[in-house]
């Protein structure tokens, strides 16, 4: 009775080994394909953005090119309209003055953000003919950075004026974060 069971613990374990070493290869061969990310945005994932944006959304990355921030877009799109996300981040010596530039971009007087990044402002970015959406302005040291949620949808039931200014607020805590 001993031997036997030591002849089958011995081969449970090769067996064992044998499978591990078969999954492992596996996982060597395929890991890219599992486990690559839809996009490279370094500030945001893409299930991120889908919960933000109330559904699945896609997402492109662009990163940084002469004078041009790098921008990373989400989109998720219904037959009612879409939902969008757009981060862009740019490092740049001359930061003040980006950063005041982009609050005149706001329009009306941005107000401030309290505990996102340095001096981040929020304002309304309605084009008032089929943009609804939400702005955040603000700095992460020499990175300035603006983050825009944005619908498309008349009188949108996930995306009105409260539930955008407060997934704004959750997209540009997790920017400033990570750009920290």
């Amino acid at each position: 009775m001993a031997s036997k069971s030591r002849v089958s613990m011995a081969s449970l374990s090769a067996l064992l080994r044998v499978l591990q070493v078969s999954l492992m290869a596996a996982s060597v061969v395929t890991g890219t394909n599992v486990c690559h990310a839809a996009n490279n945005c370094p500030w945001i994932t893409e299930a991120t953005a889908s919960g933000l944006l109330g559904g699945d959304a896609t997402g492109s990355f662009s990163p940084p090119a002469t004078s041009q921030p790098a921008v990373c877009t989400f989109v998720q799109s219904t037959e009612a309209g879409t939902h969008t996300l757009r981060i862009a981040v740019e490092q740049t010596p001359d930061f003040l003055a980006r950063l005041e530039s982009e609050y005149k971009a706001c329009g009306t007087e941005p107000s401030p953000l309290t505990a996102i990044g340095n001096e981040a402002r929020i304002c309304d970015a309605d084009d008032h003919q089929k943009l609804f959406a939400e702005r955040v302005v603000g700095r992460v040291r020499d990175q300035v950075f603006t983050i825009t949620i944005s619908s498309t949808i008349k009188h949108d039931s996930i995306l009105n004026r409260e539930a955008l200014k407060t997934r704004i607020y959750t997209a540009a805590e997790q920017v400033a974060g990570n750009l920290f």
